[in-house]
Formats: structure tokens, C-alpha cells, sequence
């Protein structure tokens, strides 16, 4: 069971009581508005304030990384946090890889444009290729100019490990490359997509280019109909693909990336950040052998390149680059994204467009709602992706995760159904 990549678990410290796991009358009693009220207090006191206080050692850098996870969680800032942050920068080139990964993560989180010398100099003088591509997407964000592309080029042709073909070099180069994943239409995306892994259950989680705004789930099953809801309509929930620091598909805790994923069934979460609801748990491929993501124990390949990932895909979409994401970001060493609700506190987001769903660390996430009066789940649009999918034949097949556009609002079923009628004729 996959359960601890997707939230911050250092913040369940803070949960006090255990969530209800029952299937009848689900509940989390830290949703409760006085359990939540003291839950952001500690926080504040413990994770942050008091980590941060700290005098900042080799010793003492896991609690200033718990501090930086919590920063990002709950969106928290202030002129003293801000001047810890800005002295943690100054030491970064002597501290760490894992703290450097920390605080770069948080970075480009909450302090775009603020630390961009800091960055410029970890991209000339470190050794390891993942802090050379956070630090490179933190100096790319924070410019916003076409000219810090050509600073990160130039940095990266002096790179000895240029050439060694390092998986997250693919998703900065890629990434640089205007454009990349806008060749075709939303019509031939939604057409090839509906024809991949036939006689397989598909999960389609189609998203925007900018994971601010909420995507969609649809589900497909292995005889190629898209799951209807009771009103005969098109099964759909909102599905968020972001995660708190919105970085790049390819680095830890990055976004969900697109391409394909095995289903391999339901479970439920340990993690009271997650909750009680069944989650729906998927792999990447290296998280796997190819005969069990393809399905197929009569491959005799046991090591994992491009043309047998290449074999799940629809002849038109073999050459399609961003659905070779998940393929990428697996070999690159992300691993454990999977598909759940939530129960964190959704005003932590009150402001952006993604509210009240919360962001991840890499997993889809669908909105829940759960009761600050007796803690009782109210809605869950999690529960409906898990009761659509058992209709559907269950959690055994694909799930695919695919950008149509970057129209910035999110997602709706109106939008798209169009070209899904168009696709369903073309059966």
C-alpha cells in the first residue's frame, strides 16, 4: 500500500485523534473547527517557530526541512520566517543535498524571484544533477525570461554528467523546449486517448497545462464505454493534479506527471492527512516490472525502455513526448503517486483556484468535505470516483493522466463532451 508520498506526514504529528476507517458514517475528528484551530497553532509553535529557532547545523537540518514542509502546507509567512529562510540561503551551497532539495522546493513554492543568486551559484558549482535542475526551474521561474533558459544551457553544456543520460536532465531539457505538448487538438488527444489499453478499465484524468486549475476524472471501461452517473450523463469529478510546490512532473514533489499509470486496486490510508475514504492506488513504471504494468507475463523483457512503455500507446500517440512523463519521472526516482481525498484543512487554499481540494505532493487528489461541527464526512467526490470505478469493473488497469489546453479556469465536463461524442461515434 502506497500512502507516503502524497502529503506532508510530518504534520500528522499534529492530528491528535485517529480517524474512523469504517465504511458506515466515515468521520475525522480533527476536522472539527476547535481540533483544527489548535492543530494550526501547532503548527505555527512547533513545526515552524520553534524548528526555525534553531541554530542551523548538520544536526539540526531536519527539523528546519520539517519547518519548510510546513511553510508550504499551509501557505504561512512572516517577516521573521522570512529572514530564517533568507539566512538558511546564504549557508545553502555548505548544507546538504537533502536540505538544498528542501529549500529550493520551498522556494519555488512561496519565495519566487527572491533567491535567484543563490540558485545561479548551485547551478555552477554543485555535483548532483537533481539540484542542478531545482535550482535551474527556481532561476527559470523566478525570471520568467528567455534568457534564463539560456543561462541554464549554457550552465548545463559544462556539466561532466551531460552526457551520462541523467533522467532528470530529460525533464528539464524537455521542459525548456516552447511549446513541446501543444502540436495536437483537445479533439485528437480525447480521440487517441479513449482508444489506449482497450479491453483494460481506464481511468482519464484530463488536466490543464496550468495545475492551478482543476482537471477532470471520466472513466472508461475495458469494453470502451465511458461510465454514465445515475442521470445518465457522463460520469465526472473535479481532480486536482498540483502540488503544493507546483514544480515540474520530473522532481520530487513535483506534479503529477502526465502518461500512464497501473491500477492496483483500492486501500486506505494510514495517513490522517489523507483520510478514511478508499484510495486508489497506482504505479509508475519503474516502479515495476514490465510483465506486471503490461499486464502480460509473456514479455520477456526485464529491464524497462521507451519501446516497451511504447507498446500500451495508441499507434498516433506513440511518439506523443508528454505521455512519456510518467515513464521519465518513474525512472528518475519519483514513485508512490496515487489517487485520494483529503482532510486537510481546505482554507489553507481559501484563495486559489483550486479551493477547497488540496494540493499533494505529486497524487491526484478530488475534493472532500468533512463536518467542523461532529467531524462527519459531508461530501466526497472521492467516494464517487471509487463507487464509478468498482461499476466499472474495478481498480485493475490504467490510469492516464493528459493535458488538454491551458485555458486558465478549470476543467468542466460541458467543455469537453463534444469531442467525447465525437469519440464515443468514431467507436
Amino acid at each position: 500500500m502506497k500512502t507516503t508520498s502524497c502529503t506532508i506526514f510530518t504534520i500528522a504529528l499534529f492530528f491528535s485523534v485517529p480517524v474512523c476507517a469504517q465504511d458506515v458514517a466515515l468521520y475525522v475528528p480533527d476536522a472539527i473547527k476547535s481540533n483544527r484551530t489548535q492543530q494550526h497553532r501547532n503548527i505555527i509553535n512547533n513545526l515552524i517557530n520553534k524548528n526555525l529557532s534553531l541554530q542551523l547545523t548538520d544536526s539540526t537540518e531536519e527539523f528546519w526541512e520539517d519547518a519548510f514542509y510546513a511553510l508550504e502546507l499551509i501557505n504561512y509567512k512572516s517577516m521573521w520566517v522570512d529572514g530564517r529562510i533568507r539566512m538558511a540561503f546564504d549557508s545553502i551551497e555548505k548544507r546538504s543535498s537533502g536540505f538544498q532539495r528542501s529549500l529550493l522546493e520551498l522556494a519555488y513554492a512561496n519565495y519566487k524571484g527572491k533567491f535567484v543568486e543563490a540558485a545561479d551559484g548551485l547551478m555552477q558549482r554543485t555535483r548532483s544533477s537533481k539540484i542542478f535542475a531545482l535550482a535551474a526551474e527556481y532561476y527559470i521561474a523566478s525570471l520568467n525570461d528567455p534568457n534564463a533558459w539560456n543561462k541554464v544551457v549554457q550552465y548545463f553544456s559544462k556539466r561532466a554528467d551531460k552526457d551520462d543520460h541523467v533522467p532528470v536532465y530529460y525533464g528539464l531539457l524537455t521542459g525548456l523546449i516552447s511549446g513541446y505538448s501543444d502540436k495536437e487538438s483537445v479533439s485528437w488527444l480525447i480521440n487517441n486517448v479513449k482508444s489506449m489499453v482497450p479491453r483494460q478499465v481506464l481511468l482519464i484524468s484530463f488536466q490543464r497545462k496550468n495545475r492551478n486549475f482543476p482537471g477532470l476524472a471520466v472513466i472508461r471501461d475495458a469494453s470502451g464505454n465511458f461510465i454514465k452517473d445515475e442521470t445518465g450523463n457522463i460520469f465526472s469529478v473535479p481532480q486536482l493534479a498540483r502540488s503544493m510546490s507546483n514544480l515540474p512532473f520530473y522532481l520530487t514533489n513535483g506534479n503529477t506527471p502526465q502518461g500512464l499509470f497501473r491500477m492496483n486496486g483500492f486501500d486506505v490510508s494510514k495517513s490522517m492527512a489523507i483520510g478514511p475514504t478508499s484510495n486508489i492506488q497506482l504505479m509508475m513504471p519503474y516502479e515495476t516490472t514490465p510483465q506486471v504494468f503490461l499486464k502480460d507475463p509473456s514479455i520477456a523483457d526485464t529491464t524497462w525502455s521507451e519501446e516497451v512503455y511504447k507498446r500500451l500507446l495508441p499507434e498516433n500517440l506513440k511518439e506523443y513526448l508528454p505521455l512519456f512523463e510518467s515513464f521519465y519521472a518513474s525512472k528518475a526516482g519519483r514513485s508512490e503517486i496515487i489517487a485520494h481525498g483529503t482532510t486537510i484543512n481546505p482554507n489553507y487554499y481559501l484563495n486559489n483556484p483550486y479551493y477547497p481540494i488540496s494540493p499533494t505532493e505529486g497524487c491526484l487528489c478530488t475534493k472532500e468535505i468533512w463536518s467542523d461541527i461532529d467531524g462527519k464526512r459531508i461530501e466526497s467526490d472521492q467516494q464517487k470516483l471509487v463507487n464509478a470505478l468498482r461499476g466499472a469493473g474495478g481498480a485493475n488497469g490504467y490510469c492516464v493522466v493528459i493535458e488538454l489546453d491551458d485555458q486558465q479556469q478549470p476543467l468542466t465536463l460541458e467543455e469537453i463532451m463534444p469531442y467525447i461524442n465525437k469519440a464515443i461515434a468514431q467507436k
